[in-house]
């Protein structure tokens, strides 16, 4: 799917509304409500044929949780105002910062959906334990700073000072620390 579209979806903005929540992923037809004048297609539409990342994804919404479970298990989802199903062909990755197991116990996501996404589970260790990242990281950040005109150089010092640094807040804090 390298040449299909990757639909990035920050959940946790979704968390506090089903209806907010359940428009921009399956999307909605014209009047479906008020402020509805058009068709609107949702993330699963916007990524048909490609990749859906769903950031945050223990945030959604219990009550939109059913329909993500079932458009992944029936390649098929539901836009608000129409029981017509409209067919989807997406890969799914999700994406938590939490323990699932212990948003499970309590409650607040489907145990099917957590089995349903669960296929391949990886867990990225924090920054300060693959430190071997670091200067793949830091390449990454000075060719982008470079297309943006911008140089960056490390020098033996600032290379001793990032190595010795414990990084809690990981990958994001390294480069915004490059990026200043």
């Amino acid at each position: 799917r390298a040449d299909q579209p990757f639909v990035p979806v920050n959940c946790a903005v979704l968390s506090t509304s089903s209806d907010l929540a359940h428009d921009q992923l399956f999307g909605h037809k014209a009047g479906a409500y008020a402020e509805a004048k058009t068709d609107g297609a949702g993330a699963f539409t916007a990524a048909d044929k490609g990749t859906l990342f769903l950031d945050e994804v223990t945030e959604l919404p219990l009550a939109v949780q059913p329909q993500l479970l079932r458009a992944i298990e029936e390649g098929q989802i539901y836009p608000l105002g129409t029981i017509k199903p409209k067919p989807t062909n997406v890969r799914i990755i999700a994406a938590t910062s939490c323990n699932p197991a212990d948003i499970l116990a309590e409650g607040r996501f489907l145990s099917d959906l957590y089995y349903c996404l669960n296929l391949l589970y990886l867990i990225l260790q924090p920054l300060r334990k693959r430190r071997e990242d670091l200067r793949s990281i830091a390449a990454m950040a000075c060719q982008q700073f470079h297309e943006k005109g911008r140089e960056l150089t490390l020098s033996p010092d600032d290379w001793q000072a990032v190595e010795a640094y414990d990084w809690p807040c990981n990958d994001r804090q390294f480069f915004n620390i490059l990026k200043r």
